[in-house]
């Protein structure tokens, strides 16, 4: 059998990848798919006048929210350029997507670090010279400046970190309190029993429940390891009431009271309903145990596409995307609110808008936290998962 692309990558994603179609069986068939839509839009680009008028065309695949009008209409007017958008639903069918012939057509990517960072080896970014970015990394945290050890790929840099947030448990502190989450042991309290919500988005509630375990989950597990984490998710299960997958159902129970806690989710499931004034909906990072840090930290970044026909236009676009005018905008969309790598972003928040986001928490919740990245036996402790979820039921 040959070895594809993707190959490498756990049958988590591999599955994801066949069903959008965008294995190498489906990859002719999309090439076939992108020549009939480049003919077409040919043929169509004298219907619209804003194309027409534009110097330079780019596309910028990412996830909803870089793509806010007021971000962008700034960059294009001062570039004469127009700018489409791919947007992302999920960071591996992006990838994929990328792989499978997108990588001709994209300029320029923001999606989650752990996929940019893999651009790199896949020969899909261009490697970003840290010295043309001085001026970028001068207002950055110095958490997120060079060498920033997450986007490195041989020793290149591959691309800049842009925003940033936590996951751990989600709480209401009118219905219980924060320092009873200093560990996750309330999730497993009988006095809680049907009060527990879990995410049902993959890997994220199976991360910290690892780590509740005494396991690294960013390591190679054994058969013991997997065994430790498969008696914790038993015991979570026991306790929980419901499976959201739903960000908007896990907002409300939180809210009416009638969830005292969510796990899988963190700051990208709290932020929202604190712009609306919630500000009793908190998320939380545990205290380490043991010498294991029991959150983790998710970060989104922006690459340069290797095979882009405009390098410099994409490098201003990603310096613009990053810089504090952006920033200000990009944490705080009604969709989600969450922090940015640029430090001079702090200098336009209001009191308001800091506690919005919990900036007097964020390094906190940094300093207790572990990096995102694919973790290797994902595919196990998923098989675990559904084993026993289907027990419980």
């Amino acid at each position: 059998m040959s070895k594809t692309w993707y190959s490498d990558l756990p049958q988590y994603y591999q599955k994801q990848i066949k069903a959008m179609g965008l294995d190498e069986a489906g990859l002719n068939r999309r090439r076939l798919l992108k020549g009939v839509a480049g003919a077409a839009g040919v043929a169509m680009l004298g219907a619209h006048s804003q194309q027409a008028s534009a110097a330079s065309q780019m596309t910028y695949m990412c996830w909803e929210g870089y793509n806010d009008p007021r971000i962008i209409d700034p960059f294009k007017a001062a570039n004469d350029v127009d700018i489409g958008f791919d947007l992302i639903v999920d960071s591996p069918g992006g990838f994929a997507k990328l792989q499978a012939g997108a990588s001709r057509e994209v300029d320029i990517v923001s999606s989650d670090m752990p996929w940019i960072t893999r651009m790199g080896p896949a020969g899909l970014a261009m490697e970003l010279n840290a010295d043309d970015y001085a001026d970028v990394y001068a207002t950055f945290y110095d958490q997120f400046k060079p060498p920033f050890e997450p986007l490195l790929s041989d020793g290149k840099t591959i691309g800049v970190a842009t925003r940033w947030g936590w996951v751990g448990p989600c709480v209401n502190t009118d219905v219980t309190k924060p320092e009873v989450w200093k560990t996750y042991d309330p999730v497993f309290d009988p006095a809680n029993k049907d009060k527990i919500c879990v995410m049902d988005w993959g890997d994220w509630p199976i991360l910290p429940m690892a780590l509740h375990a005494g396991i690294d989950p960013y390591a190679e597990l054994d058969a013991a390891a997997l065994e430790e984490i498969r008696k914790v998710l038993r015991a979570m299960f026991k306790n929980t009431r419901t499976l959201v997958g739903d960000l908007t159902q896990a907002q409300k129970g939180l809210l009416d009271g009638s969830l005292l806690g969510c796990i899988g989710a963190g700051s990208y499931l709290t932020s929202a309903v604190r712009k609306q004034g919630h500000k009793n909906i908190v998320g939380l990072v545990p205290d380490q145990k043991n010498g294991l840090k029991q959150g983790i930290i998710w970060v989104e970044a922006t690459a340069i596409l290797k095979e882009t026909d405009q390098p410099d236009l994409a490098q201003k676009l990603l310096k613009h995307v990053v810089s504090k005018e952006s920033g200000h905008i990009l944490s705080l969309l009604d969709s989600t609110c969450n922090v940015v790598t640029n430090k001079a972003v702090e200098e336009l928040y209001t009191p308001d808008e800091k506690d919005i986001l919990q900036v007097d928490y964020m390094w906190h919740a940094w300093d207790n936290s572990q990096m995102h990245r694919i973790a290797p036996n994902i595919d196990d402790m998923l098989a675990i998962w559904q084993e026993e979820l289907a027990a419980a039921q």
